[in-house]
């Protein structure tokens, strides 16, 4: 069967979008699989997969589209990874993120919601957090963990 883009898609500008490629595919194990380049090799346009998810790779192209790396480390989101039993442990993707140049955050710890967690920057400062369920959790058992109170819960 083939890969379907998901309906949500997240686009992170950055300065070097070529570079940006190469650390996300050696880090975290994103694959490139689309790479449109303007007649100079630039970087126009990319897209990477990782599972069933994706991202949008590209250069910074309007004065509100930057890098973290071009305003002070600033940025409006952070992105999400969640990881399946077949990618491993979460522990050794930390290692391989590290080795390849991320700065871990938040090293990896187990939350009340039932996964193991880490968090890291990328080269230009992109915030990436990666999960791992680890423990089968209910909504009880985070608010007997925390006091916060789950009013929504849909699976």
């Amino acid at each position: 069967m083939a890969w379907t883009r998901p309906a949500l898609v997240s686009a992170l500008c950055y300065r070097d979008p070529r570079a940006a490629l190469a650390f996300l595919e050696k880090a975290f194990g994103f694959e490139t699989i689309l790479l449109i380049e303007d007649p100079d090799g630039n970087v126009g346009h990319s897209e990477m997969r990782f599972g069933s998810g994706a991202v949008m790779v590209g250069s910074e192209w309007t004065a509100e589209h930057k890098s973290p790396a071009s305003i002070g480390g600033m940025m409006t989101q952070t992105v999400h990874i969640q990881l399946l039993p077949e990618d491993g442990p979460l522990d050794a993707h930390c290692e391989r993120a590290r080795k390849a140049g991320a700065v871990i955050i938040a090293e990896p710890e187990d939350q009340f919601y039932g996964d193991r967690t880490y968090r890291c920057k990328d080269p230009e400062g992109h915030i990436w957090t990666i999960g791992q369920t680890v423990a089968e959790t209910t909504p009880e058992d985070w608010e007997k963990a925390t006091g916060l109170k789950t009013s929504v819960y849909k699976t």
